[in-house]
């Protein structure tokens, strides 16, 4: 059937529009797609590539190389050395287990290493990041692993750095030890730096390397790496070094350390001497001692549990960390607040038949038959107790205590060591807010010769005997430069004491030493020009007197000396104790009198320095202490890095 033509006309009509309807959406949507490119590309084209970049490339911390350690005269006291590590991957291990077991056939590998290193690359989720093996290996492990390699699917050696303490023992209560970062050290930070968070990385744990870890730490340098899709590292694109760490010099002498640690052979004991000028600590000993270089990688339980379990506790710091009842020893500080506050003079006598009454008990002097009348220099000479109970009842507990603050007792010292204690000065509030107690007559009385509830450090029985000496606030410094810039000397400020008064001290403890009946004339120096002054002092560990050769070790009593040199114009002062060592006079004085001579002459003094008596003995120690070298550590494969 034949359609008319105006039927065929009206057909192109509705085509004609169809098409332009359609070409109408079209257009539209290609404007649209074109519009959004532009937008894309054009107007967020910095916005897009931003966030390409950053899919891109990662920034990586690059760890900072831990500044070092030195003495007073530049001597290396922490250093670090390069060291070889053996990683591997576990993307590229492909069966870990059976790499691991084919490793440990050509190196030295623990079965705990074994064991760790499994547990690590199995929950280690980036599977890309190295993981290290072993650390600290020798060449011939690298050579070994090397030749190796096809056999050993993504192990590799690499050359990092180890802290080492090449003075060993000698300074490990000073210097202290690094460690790795635990859970425990970043939640006792605020905000952690992100450079903590590197796998492994070691922060100081004790003494100089954890007080001054900021400085010793540095600051990370980072690197831009390419990675793919998955997060593997393709190539470097960029690299920023860091800031290494401060150098710090301490004010340590390692050679004059050297000799007291050896001197203190066989002991449980603390030594500390002071420069008297500049409060500069020249030697800072504890006996027994340990070797830092053990707790680098990681201590095992064979070497820890002796160290922990030992009675002489070698891990403890003495010098700063214990405190003792001074005994002895305090007794100038009784001295001085009587006399100062006007209550006594020096030349007053007072009259010891060998015990005082007081409160209805019966305070005994360590001499039960009594010394006689006896001034200030003679109860100091011969040590008599009841010279000094009877200032104390007189100047009291409070003006006791504040003087004893005044010389640097119950005073924490600000030094970059740990565990730094305070002491105690007490007076009736303490007792009273910390016991619960009123205080008693009778607790003065035993203050007085420094018993009771009387506690000090060697430090700080240093700070005072210094002060004594020079009449100054001498204040203790351990750091003496960091990068090369002297540290300010703190303190040293006039004591604001009658110089008549310090004088008459000096010249009392002067007898204590020179005069035949002195408690330390044993030990004195007859070199003209080097005499020291100084006081002995038993520490009571038992209330009851005992024979300390009769009772065990723990019982017996604690040896003190304190004392400075030369008399005429001091230049160091020092504090010994000797940890259950009997008397004074016979443990601790002697000590002192060796360290001093080897602090005034810069080294061994000569023979004539000693008593005669004393000299085919000091000879016969001389050769020994001669040949006595500082622990050294060298690791393996140094030589070869």
């Amino acid at each position: 059937m034949r359609r008319s033509r105006a039927e065929t006309d009206a057909s192109h009509i509705k085509l004609g529009r169809r098409a332009a309807l359609l070409g109408g959406v079209q257009l539209l949507f290609m404007g649209g797609l074109a519009a959004r490119m532009r937008y894309l590309q054009v107007d967020q084209a910095d916005q897009f590539r931003l966030l390409a970049e950053e899919n891109r490339i990662n920034i990586r911390l690059i760890p900072p190389v831990r500044g070092e350690i030195f003495d007073r005269n530049g001597v290396q006291l922490a250093q670090n050395v390069p060291s070889y590590r053996i990683v591997m991957v576990r993307e590229d291990a492909g069966d870990v287990h059976a790499v691991l077991e084919r490793l440990a056939r050509l190196i030295e590998m623990t079965p705990e290493q074994f064991e760790r290193a499994t547990q690590e690359l199995n929950q280690n989720s980036a599977r890309f990041l190295p993981i290290t093996i072993v650390e600290d290996v020798s060449w011939e492990a690298v050579s070994a692993v090397s030749v190796n390699a096809p056999a050993l699917p993504g192990v590799t050696p690499e050359v990092g750095s180890t802290r080492v303490y090449p003075r060993g023992s000698d300074f490990a209560h000073v210097v202290g030890r690094v460690g790795r970062v635990s859970s425990k050290d970043l939640e006792a930070l605020e905000d952690p730096d992100a450079v903590l968070r590197i796998p492994r990385f070691q922060i100081g744990k004790i003494n100089v390397e954890a007080r001054e870890e900021e400085l010793l730490r540095g600051v990370a340098g980072t690197k831009q790496v390419e990675v793919n899709a998955t997060g593997r590292v393709m190539r470097e694109l960029e690299r920023r070094e860091g800031q290494s760490g401060a150098a710090i010099q301490l004010t340590i002498d390692a050679k004059l350390q050297n000799y007291v640690q050896a001197r203190l052979t066989g002991e449980s004991a603390a030594v500390v001497i002071i420069d008297c000028e500049k409060g500069d600590i020249v030697a800072n000993s504890s006996a027994p001692t340990y070797d830092p270089n053990l707790f680098i990688g990681g201590i095992s339980s064979k070497d820890y549990d002796p160290l922990l379990n030992d009675k002489y506790r070698p891990l403890v710091n003495k010098t700063v960390q214990g405190a003792y009842p001074p005994g002895s020893t305090f007794k100038m500080m009784t001295a001085m607040a009587a006399i100062e506050a006007g209550i006594i003079g020096p030349d007053e006598t007072v009259y010891c038949p060998g015990h005082l009454e007081v409160g209805g008990r019966r305070f005994h002097c360590w001499k039960r038959s009594g010394h006689g009348w006896v001034d200030l220099e003679t109860s100091l000479k011969r040590s008599c107790d009841v010279y000094y109970y009877d200032l104390a009842l007189k100047v009291g507990i409070e003006k006791i205590s504040a003087m004893s603050n005044r010389f640097g007792l119950g005073i924490r010292h600000d030094l970059a060591l740990s565990s730094v204690n305070s002491g105690l000065t007490p007076t009736k509030d303490w007792k009273l807010q910390n016991r619960g107690e009123d205080w008693v007559i009778g607790d003065t009385v035993n203050a007085s010769i420094g018993q009771g509830f009387m506690l000090a450090s060697p430090m700080q029985l240093a700070v005072m005997t210094a002060r004594l000496a020079t009449g100054r606030e001498v204040t203790p410094r351990l750091i003496k430069t960091v990068n090369g810039i002297e540290q300010p000397i703190k303190g040293n400020e006039p004591l604001d004491m009658k110089e008549g008064n310090l004088r008459k001290m000096r010249k009392s403890m002067y007898a204590v030493v020179n005069d035949r009946r002195g408690t330390g004339y044993r030990s004195r120096i007859i070199a003209d020009g080097m005499r020291m002054a100084g006081k002995t002092g038993t520490s009571q560990v038992r209330s009851a007197v005992v024979n300390n050769s009769e009772v065990p070790w723990e019982q017996r009593d604690h040896a003190l000396f304190v004392g400075f040199a030369p008399y005429d114009n001091p230049r160091y002062a020092c504090a010994v104790l000797v940890e259950h060592g009997g008397g004074g006079s016979t443990a601790a004085a002697p000590i002192a009198r060796d360290v001093m001579l080897q602090a005034l002459y810069g080294g061994e003094p000569p023979i004539e320095a000693y008593p005669s008596a004393d000299r085919a003995r000091i000879k016969n120690q001389q050769s020994k202490l001669r040949n006595v070298q500082p622990a050294a550590r060298v690791k393996k494969g140094k030589d070869q890095a």
